[in-house]
């Protein structure tokens, strides 16, 4: 990779935090899942179903404050502080820096 996945993870938690819904949805490839089990478990996989996605995430659990942020198996996991707790989420990126794959849920 010519890129820092874990500054890119940064660069995802900075514009979640900030609300800039466009900056998030262009850091995601064309193809990318988002598998959500924050409020039951969801898949989206296209972009109209990413916007709709965080639009209500940012209006229903926005992000505080970075709790961790790691490297695992080809991923950066990092958990965030919101409202309602701590959630946890692996950004899975492809050559380009683009998230191909998204898994969230709050942590236990």
């Amino acid at each position: 990779m010519s890129f820092d996945p874990m500054a890119a993870a940064v660069d995802w938690l900075d514009a979640y935090r900030a609300g800039d819904i466009e900056s998030i949805l262009e850091m995601y490839a064309r193809d990318a899942e988002i598998h959500c089990g924050c409020d039951g478990m969801k898949t989206i996989s296209d972009a109209n179903g990413r916007r709709a996605y965080w639009l209500d995430r940012l209006r229903t659990c926005p992000a505080l404050d970075l709790d961790n942020l790691q490297p695992w198996e080809g991923a950066v996991v990092l958990s965030y502080v919101t409202r309602a707790g701590i959630v946890s989420t692996s950004l899975t990126f492809n050559s380009q820096g683009k998230i191909t794959s998204q898994v969230c849920g709050f942590s236990n």
